[in-house]
């Protein structure tokens, strides 16, 4: 397990995954997943680029391309790996990062207004009072008023006020600060100062009013003493904790995108590779001779120093593997009155018993039991997001546990996996979120949990495939069969929580994405095995047999050393679902 940067060879040069040996997975250890219990801040050089700006929808901006402001064909790049696995806390994307974004966003500005009040030259916008701000007021509206308390959406409005940001934010804040105010009725607002502040009667909910332009919308309005606004802004969280915000007045909108000025200079500079489709993305790789995951490291690499674009790749795998040890070793209930038990420890020491005693050859000569490890470290991480602990949002909060458990299993099932796979697996589901957000949605809200659950289930089947060494033509159609067995799945949670069937249907398809197809071993007449080539024996015991015990040689991967059983089923299935693809958002 690497911590930091480590050198390796650069992703566009790499040449094919070297070929694993054919022993077998051992179970895991009992600290099943690298110990890391902390994730480090932020450098201080790069907390105060974290902040929020207003700009126009002229900019190819990450909210403007996802709010469907900008069209995918339009920009100058394709969204980023930072734009797409963000770092944030629980429990939704949505309905906690995006409003704590807006209310930093918010403070910043309204200390840009009283300082303009009394300095030359600056001044109150106009229509505004000149006066001190001594009251606020947040108005939640549509689905954040309607689940906003189950989601802690007042919570992150709170927070983001006092300034702190989704991905440093530290845990003692997310726990107690709210009270805090409450029992203070005084809320500090970053850069403004100490405000009065109830939120019992300052945080409305209003869940019977959805304003025009998104279902996640919220209002925050700085009084002076006399009554007047001093400053009112309208944002919208777009899903994936992106922002749009409206600075207009009542009755005249305008529309605008929230980034940062690090994003927003970013996409001003066109990639060397643009894609906006499927097709598109396989055209390229097909005429640069590249993988998906070159493709998307050396967009990444035209606009960040590589040594950064890498240090995140590491920060996102340290952060989804703090998250998944985390979960396993917390216990008891998780908040919002539903009563949901915690599930992962107990999990997690079932299974550690089964790799000891009586029950431990039983447990090797089982060629599944990776998918019981994935089931814990789905369930680890989404107990973590329910309960507001921090998770990486790949692509939302709601369906984190897919993408770190597909890699998790990854890691420790697949002989011959190291950081360099972790890299690829990272950037080849990038390509496919990023095609995903854009060419449709990712937000719940909107188009149900196939947004949500089956993005990142399409997500983690081409990463994974990409990690093994899969083609891009293939790599395109493990996301394909990931998103078509997700299509029509619905938004449908108890008590709006992400817990009841969220947590379930994260550990499900993460099962599903890392399952690959079975075949019967041939040494007594079954299945010419693509694993092993006819040419060579298979000294296993006939049964059914799955990579997690025998992987090919990566060459034998893109190679006719499969059998020409095994190359016949996948050209069959890609033919069959040829017609999908190409109505699908793939191929849009």
């Amino acid at each position: 397990m690497h911590h930091g940067v480590m050198t390796i060879r650069d992703l566009a040069e790499a040449g094919p995954v070297e070929a694993a040996d054919e022993r077998p997975v051992a179970l895991p250890a009992p600290s099943a997943i690298s110990a890391v219990s902390e994730v480090s801040a932020l450098p201080a050089d790069r907390v105060a680029d974290t902040m929020p700006v207003s700009t126009g929808l002229d900019a190819a901006t990450p909210a403007a391309l996802l709010a469907g402001e900008i069209a995918a064909q339009r920009a100058s790049r394709p969204l980023s790996v930072f734009d797409l696995m963000r770092i944030g806390i629980g429990p939704s994307s949505s309905h906690t990062v995006g409003p704590m974004r807006a209310g930093r966003a918010f403070a910043g500005e309204l200390a840009d207004a009283v300082a303009g009040a009394r300095e030359p030259g600056r001044g109150i916008p106009e229509g505004r009072s000149a006066g001190p701000v001594t009251h606020l007021i947040v108005e939640l509206y549509g689905s954040l008023g309607a689940t906003g308390r189950g989601h802690a959406t007042d919570r992150a409005v709170v927070m983001g006020l006092a300034g702190y940001e989704p991905e440093t934010v530290p845990p003692e804040i997310c726990q107690g600060l709210h009270e805090e105010v409450a029992a203070a009725d005084e809320l500090v607002v970053d850069g403004v100062g100490a405000l009065p502040f109830d939120p019992a009667t300052d945080i409305r909910f209003l869940p019977g009013r959805v304003l025009p332009y998104h279902t996640n919308a919220l209002t925050i309005t700085a009084y002076c003493a006399a009554g007047e606004e001093v400053l009112r802004r309208t944002y919208y969280s777009v899903g994936g904790g992106f922002v749009m915000e409206d600075a207009g007045a009542p009755g005249a909108p305008s529309i605008r995108a929230l980034a940062t000025a690090a994003s927003a200079e970013m996409h001003a500079t066109p990639a060397p590779y643009p894609f906006s489709s499927g097709a598109e993305l396989l055209e390229v790789c097909e005429r640069e001779g590249l993988r998906v995951s070159e493709v998307v490291m050396a967009n990444e690499t035209s606009a960040r120093p590589r040594q950064e674009v890498l240090a995140y790749l590491d920060r996102l795998h340290d952060t989804m593997t703090a998250c998944i040890e985390a979960g396993m070793r917390a216990d008891g209930t998780l908040p919002g009155g539903l009563g949901v038990r915690r599930r992962a420890r107990a999990l997690h020491e079932r299974l550690l018993a089964q790799s000891t005693g009586p029950a431990a050859a039983f447990a090797m000569a089982d060629p599944l039991r990776g998918m019981d490890w994935v089931d814990l470290f789905a369930l680890a991480v989404n107990e973590e997001n329910a309960a507001g602990r921090r998770v990486v949002t790949a692509p939302t909060n709601g369906a984190a546990g897919i993408v770190p458990a597909v890699l998790a299993y990854y890691e420790r099932f697949i002989p011959g996996a190291d950081d360099d796979g972790v890299r690829r697996y990272l950037l080849a589901a990038t390509a496919v979120g990023a095609l995903i957000k854009t060419n449709a949605s990712i937000a719940g809200a909107e188009v149900g949990c196939q947004g949500e659950v089956g993005s990142a289930s399409s997500m983690a089947a081409a990463g994974l495939a990409e990690a093994l060494g899969g083609t891009p033509a293939q790599v395109e159609n493990a996301a394909e069969i990931a998103m078509e067995h997700n299509l029509g799945l619905t938004c449908d949670p108890v008590g709006g929580l992400v817990q009841i069937p969220c947590i379930e249907r994260n550990a499900v398809a993460s099962v599903r994405r890392s399952t690959p197809p079975a075949w019967r071993c041939g040494a007594r007449g079954g299945t010419p095995c693509p694993w092993t080539p006819s040419s060579r024996p298979c000294a296993r015991p006939a049964r059914i047999c799955s990579p997690s015990t025998r992987r090919p040689p990566a060459a034998a991967w893109r190679s006719t050393s499969w059998s020409a059983e095994g190359r016949a089923a996948e050209v069959a299935h890609s033919d069959a679902t040829r017609a999908v693809q190409n109505r699908g958002i793939m191929r849009k």
